[in-house]
């Protein structure tokens, strides 16, 4: 079976799944917005490849529809981050390995991955900036809309400190293992997107 077959069955389901809890329990108005969101996540990275006129490898796509899965569809709409203890965890570890990526393939669409040292510092940099970006849209939607998304009431500020402490060790583990790699020069980091010319 094709991968992109793979990412378009995770979207169907996600979708179809997220539509059917809409459907079929009464929500708030955050609750509700919160279930339609993953429509719009689920085929970011194919409106990426429109906007900025770029392909992007299905094995990538993979890895993001998956998480996404995982995170917001199973984490959220399921509400498996309410069954498991180390559910929220595991998936902020997981955002700050891909959101490293992420930010070495927008190194490498710059033509700027030159010197490693700059760039395991700009992958580290960047993983925090959205792992600090996400609480504070957590810490927002909270107050907008009510909830306790980063567990305020039950932890203080624990939940949150500890989201951006495995975010950074996530990134930090792609960033060395990125470093170690390239040095011996056996796997490619950047050609999982490609410019359209």
């Amino acid at each position: 079976m094709k991968i992109k077959y793979l990412n378009y069955s995770l979207a169907l389901v996600a979708i179809v799944g997220s539509l059917y809890i809409i459907f079929t329990h009464d929500q708030s108005v955050g609750i509700l917005l919160k279930d339609l969101s993953i429509i719009l996540t689920m085929p970011l990275l194919y409106w990426i490849e429109l906007i900025f006129k770029v392909k992007i490898d299905d094995r990538l796509k993979f890895v993001y529809m998956l998480f996404v899965f995982s995170a917001q569809f199973l984490g959220v709409t399921v509400e498996l981050y309410n069954s498991f203890d180390y559910y929220d965890k595991i998936n902020h570890t997981l955002s700050g390995m891909l959101s490293a990526y992420g930010g070495l393939l927008i190194l490498s669409l710059m033509d700027n991955n030159k010197h490693k040292g700059f760039n395991i510092l700009w992958m580290v940099c960047f993983s925090l900036a959205i792992a600090a970006g996400w609480e504070m849209f957590e810490y927002s939607a909270n107050l907008i809309f009510g909830g306790d998304a980063q567990r305020v009431a039950l932890t203080g500020v624990n939940d949150t400190m500890l989201d951006i402490i495995v975010a950074f060790l996530g990134s930090l583990l792609v960033s060395l293992f990125y470093g170690f790699y390239s040095k011996l020069n056996v796997f490619d980091f950047t050609n999982s997107i490609k410019r359209i010319d």
